[in-house]
């Protein structure tokens, strides 16, 4: 799982970096008072450190917050779009709708990845 996410993290924040993202349009729409060329390299930047930290075991529950606190933010065009991201809200997403809404799948991801990496405490609250 940890693997699977740093690959998804790496590649969706390269693709940011050099400018090829299919999310690129949705980012500059969503956060639209940062210049794009600016803001969406970042990001993908920071997608990608996110990613390398799954990769490092030592770095995984700071990685977590990290991509919890992303997610939260990958939230907002769900509300500050809702017509690019709903036909009909809540319930007929568009195609960014659904972009947006597997990032549960994520979430639910890291989530794991902590309950593994945090396998003591999760033993002793049992």
């Amino acid at each position: 799982m940890r693997i699977a996410l740093a690959i998804v993290y790496i590649w969706f924040g390269s693709l940011k970096i050099i400018g090829i993202s299919p999310a690129g349009d949705l980012v500059e729409q969503t956060v639209f008072w940062f210049k794009p060329e600016i803001f969406i390299p970042v990001l993908g930047l920071c997608e990608v450190l996110i990613g390398l930290g799954l990769l490092i075991k030592r770095l995984v529950p700071l990685t977590i917050i990290l991509l919890l606190l992303h997610m939260v933010a990958t939230l907002f065009p769900l509300f500050i779009l809702t017509n690019a991201c709903f036909d009909t809200f809540p319930y007929q997403p568009t195609l960014v709708g659904q972009y947006i809404i597997k990032n549960v799948v994520l979430v639910a991801g890291a989530l794991v990845i902590a309950g593994k990496h945090n396998r003591k405490y999760c033993t002793q609250i049992l």
